[in-house]
């Protein structure tokens, strides 16, 4: 198991919903309080993917952790060239978390999507330290997962985080009106794409996530 990481803000992206260059979008989104960036680029491929990578990791430089979404040839190719890259976050059609976590070593962020019962049996039959945290969702329906499940809702989520002891990250349709429920539900952290990626100040979008925190 990776050691203890902050997991209060995830930034997801999605450069189709912003206006701003991505490195642009994440320096300011870390100087807000984000503390996990997770590149997620759908349509690109594995040499693009590869770049903004390596692009990521420079922007980033330690200051918050850094995963890849699905493809963990590019974390290992971009460590290969020296990249810091955290880890990776894994949906259920991905490569199998415990192959994940074989290949990229115990200190790695290995992150989970898990949004029904049977995803969160099958984490528990997992040997300890094989995922570090949950992504569950959505909590509300979004556009930028069209073929998300059936939304959640804040107590939806509570009965998801009760049964397991893993970190869980609320995802999906999140506002920074919702940070302080969905920390009495049980959340670890929140994920947010739109709300960050789109916003005309993503600094200030993300301050208004850690202030919903601690309201």
């Amino acid at each position: 198991m990776t050691a203890r990481r902050d997991l209060s803000l995830h930034l997801v992206t999605d450069e189709a919903l912003t206006d701003h260059t991505l490195a642009s979008v994440v320096n300011a989104a870390i100087r807000g309080g984000v503390t996990v960036v997770q590149l997620r680029a759908k349509t690109a491929t594995a040499r693009e993917l590869m770049q903004r990578t390596m692009l990521l990791a420079s922007v980033i430089d330690r200051r918050a952790a850094f995963v890849v979404n699905d493809r963990v040839d590019v974390v290992l190719a971009a460590r290969d060239r020296g990249a810091r890259v955290d880890g990776v976050h894994l949906g259920q059609s991905d490569l199998p978390v415990d192959t994940a976590r074989r290949l990229l070593g115990p200190e790695s962020l290995v992150g989970l999507t898990a949004n029904t019962p049977s995803h969160l049996e099958a984490v528990a039959a997992l040997p300890a330290g094989t995922v570090d945290y949950l992504g569950v969702g959505v909590i509300r329906p979004t556009t930028t997962k069209p073929d998300h499940p059936t939304p959640l809702g804040i107590k939806g989520f509570a009965v998801r985080a009760r049964s397991t002891p893993l970190p869980c990250i609320a995802i999906g349709g999140v506002t920074a009106n919702d940070v302080r429920a969905l920390r009495d539900a049980g959340a670890a952290g929140i994920a947010v794409v739109s709300a960050i990626c789109a916003a005309h100040d993503p600094e200030a979008a993300a301050r208004s996530f850690t202030a919903g925190a601690v309201a």
